[in-house]
């Protein structure tokens, strides 16, 4: 095989990373074997494809080798969907461009690498927006929000992502290129006579969904309608929908790469929601009775209706960012409900809260009723439950929250119910958990605290999904509804949709993809939901001896486990804030946050070492760090890699020393000191072109950098050869500006001085 990869790298214009002895390559390696979730597997190879061309090359190579390609662009998926053994296939640092926006029809043309908040940002002059926002929406990429079928708070009124989707541009397993989009009856006819790879996928799907049985089938096995968040396998309800456009991007959206990969997207705009915003915060001593405020709360058409619980309210006490967002908070409530209002007016708003309030109140729901108004506090509101999943990740020991049942859907009528009955199961287990987002929808985040570092963390594990598989099917909802299958859920999808309709599904997969080359093992013929797990291997529990103090955090490798894999890091310069700027200026996952937090706990978790901090690949992922602390106070799990790669430096230099550019920085002042005892031979030592470069060599820094010059004048001297004298006879020294290094040609120190 690594014959093959050679020839491959060879053909591809884009990167590759597979060799394993190679520290750059393992580091990618290893960077690339986790995501969001509780999954974790080394991929064979790491592709960077720059090009469409570099796609074709790769689907033709997967297809020769029998290996499968694993598209990728944010890697915030909860259910693994970019975990596994193939070729990663990261389309987010090249295909991430606008293409066109037509403003009078409301679309845009995008690339999968798009991020959704940076799109809006360029949008928004326009007038324009696109609805689907999750709560990753900062460095969320339109093709990971297609695979997922992403929806985010608003969905009751803006919509999936499947409902905003008009046309994709797909490749194939032929490798070649497909447009999906609604076709009109005579559209439909002639795909089915195309004598190509687009026609003979058209002629069987439409053999399997116009069968009488298979439709009756898909009919009876799916959620009820009134579920939106439906996204449970494949879309096959929606494409035996008879009263729209058939359009195959109703069963893109939602494939987690299983079926090929997005080169572009014709995407739905909607106009920018009113200014005017408002959110009623109730306040429930009771989930239960939560549940049921929800029910009326959507009786009043809100923008949205979400669900934060007293964990995760909890833990925004004494967060360095969080804490300033408490300010709406009443008392100790078990749960909150924040429904969103908008309109044009702040007076329409208030008559909405108040009524909503009202109601709330004649059926004795809820005990305190605040209203929040402005775009600025409210957003302070909606950072707390944005940042739900991160904050948990707070929780002391290694009893952690985890994405297990935190994508299951039912109606929101049936909620009430549907969460008293899960409080009874994770009573029986005797776990504890976490409750927010989607009320509105239907679609709570259940994360029960389990330590999946044990034996019974494990069968707790595979117990609690079993047994909410059953709700799902009392209450017939969706066993996901926007984080999507993946390698967690697939292995109960039969039992949820019935068995009937699991070997549709594997039809459909049979029907684009064959040789399994686009994402195997994902949605179906899933390997055990308790497989490939991040703990699996049993840590031998020697103490990590430290420099610094980790007692807060427990141990230096409890703080990296915090990382819940979320992504933080990848948002972008567009969206603020200082995490993560090497990753704002390079785009490489390796250089996220994330990748550094995860390299760490994967070393001092595997390595073999007497010093486990001593591997090339921690200093090829920590090199970048600048140790700006912007994690610590953004990161919703305040995982502090800046200090975690001092730790790693002192005893990575321990075992290798300390290389001579760390001295020579570590001596700066006294360098400069010396330069400026020979100023013009330094100086032109440090700006020749070619003496320059070869010192940036041998230090090692960027050739594009400048070499600073001294000035052969220091502060004590030019003082002395000041001889205006004061009328008192005394000192007197007023600085002005101290340039820490001057050149020849720049100001001199502006300091006024009266010497005797």
């Amino acid at each position: 095989m690594s014959i093959s990869l050679e020839k491959l790298n060879s053909e591809l214009e884009g990167e590759l990373y597979y060799r394993e002895w190679d520290p750059k390559h393992h580091t990618m390696l290893v960077a690339y074997s986790t995501d969001a979730s509780v999954y974790q597997e080394k991929p064979l190879a790491v592709a960077i494809p720059y090009t469409k061309q570099d796609l074709i090359t790769l689907i033709r190579f997967a297809d020769e080798n029998k290996i499968t390609l694993i598209p990728r662009t944010a890697g915030t998926s909860l259910a693994g969907q970019v975990v596994g053994k193939g070729i990663v296939v990261d389309i987010s640092r090249f295909f991430n461009k606008i293409l066109e926006v037509n403003v009078e029809e409301g679309w845009a043309r995008v690339q999968p690498g798009v991020i959704r908040d940076d799109l809006n940002a360029y949008l928004k002059p326009y007038g324009l927006m696109f609805g689907p926002e999750t709560s990753t929406a900062s460095r969320a990429m339109i093709g990971g929000m297609i695979g997922n079928n992403s929806s985010g708070l608003h969905s009751i009124v803006w919509g999936d992502t499947r409902a905003n989707l008009l046309e994709a541009h797909v490749l194939l397993n032929d490798a070649s290129e497909v447009v999906f989009k609604a076709l009109e009856p005579q559209e439909y006819f002639a795909k089915l006579a195309q004598k190509d790879r687009e026609g003979e996928i058209y002629r069987q799907l439409n053999d399997l969904l116009t069968n009488k049985e298979n439709i009756d089938i898909i009919n009876s096995g799916y959620p009820k309608k009134d579920i939106t968040r439906r996204n449970t396998g494949y879309a096959l309800d929606f494409l035996v929908d008879t009263t729209k456009p058939f359009n195959l991007c109703n069963l893109l959206a939602g494939s987690e790469g299983t079926l090929g990969i997005v080169t572009e997207a014709k995407i739905k705009l909607r106009p920018l929601p009113p200014k005017e915003i408002g959110l009623l915060c109730v306040h429930f001593s009771d989930m239960v009775e939560c549940m049921h405020g929800n029910v009326v709360a959507l009786q009043h058409k809100p923008e949205a209706s979400e669900l934060v619980d007293k964990y995760i309210l909890d833990f925004t006490v004494g967060h360095p960012t969080y804490q300033y967002n408490r300010f709406f908070i009443e008392g100790d409530p078990q749960a909150l409900l924040i429904v969103e209002f908008r309109a044009d007016k702040e007076e329409e708003i208030v008559c909405k809260a108040e009524a909503l309030k009202q109601d709330l109140i004649s059926k004795g729901l809820g005990y305190a009723y605040p209203l929040v108004m402005g775009v600025q506090q409210t957003n302070l509101v909606w950072d707390v439950r944005k940042a739900g999943l991160g904050l948990i990740r707070n929780l002391p020991g290694d009893e952690q929250p985890v994405n297990l049942i935190e994508d299951c859907a039912v109606s929101p009528k049936d909620l009430p119910a549907y969460v008293a009955d899960v409080q009874q199961i994770l009573k029986e287990e005797g776990v504890h958990a976490s409750y927010y987002a989607h009320a509105g929808a239907g679609e709570l985040h259940i994360e029960p605290f389990i330590n999946l570092k044990t034996a019974e963390g494990k069968r707790k594990f595979r117990s609690i999904l079993e047994k909410t598989t059953d709700l799902v099917l009392k209450y017939n909802g969706s066993l996901s509804g926007e984080h999507g299958d993946g390698r967690l859920r697939g292995e109960f999808i039969g039992k949820v949709l019935g068995e009937k309709v699991y070997a549709l599904l594997q039809e459909v997969k049979n029907v684009f993809d064959p040789k399994g080359i686009f994402n195997a093992n994902k949605i179906v013929n899933t390997p055990p939901m308790d497989s490939s797990l991040r703990y699996d291997k049993v840590i031998d529990g020697k103490e990590i001896q430290t420099y610094f103090d980790f007692t807060k955090d427990e141990s230096i490798l409890r703080l990296t486990e915090k990382c819940s894999g979320s992504g933080d890091c990848r948002k972008t310069e567009i969206t603020g804030g200082t995490m993560c700027p090497s990753f704002m200026a390079t785009r490489n996952e390796k250089d996220t946050t994330r990748a550094r937090a995860n390299m760490l706990r994967q070393f001092l978790t595997n390595s073999t070492k007497e010093n486990r901090f001593d591997h090339e690949e921690l200093k090829e992922v920590m090199d970048l760090c600048l140790s700006c602390k912007g994690c610590k106070t953004e990161c919703p799990s305040s995982v502090d890699v800046a200090k975690m790669k001092a730790e790693f430096l002192q005893h990575y230099y321990d075992a290798n020393g300390a290389p001579f550019r760390a001295k020579v920085i570590a001596n700066f002042t006294k360098s400069q000191q010396l330069g400026a005892m020979v100023a013009p031979v330094y100086n032109f030592f440090a700006q020749n072109k070619l003496t320059s470069s070869l010192i940036k060599s041998v230090l090692g820094f960027a050739q594009d950098r400048s070499l600073p010059e001294v000035s052969g004048t220091t502060l004590r001297s030019w003082i002395k050869k000041q001889k205006t004298q004061s009328s008192n006879g005394k000192f007197i020294f007023s600085v002005m500006s101290l340039p820490i290094i001057t050149t020849p040609t720049s100001v001199r120190p502006r300091i006024s001085c009266l010497l005797p």
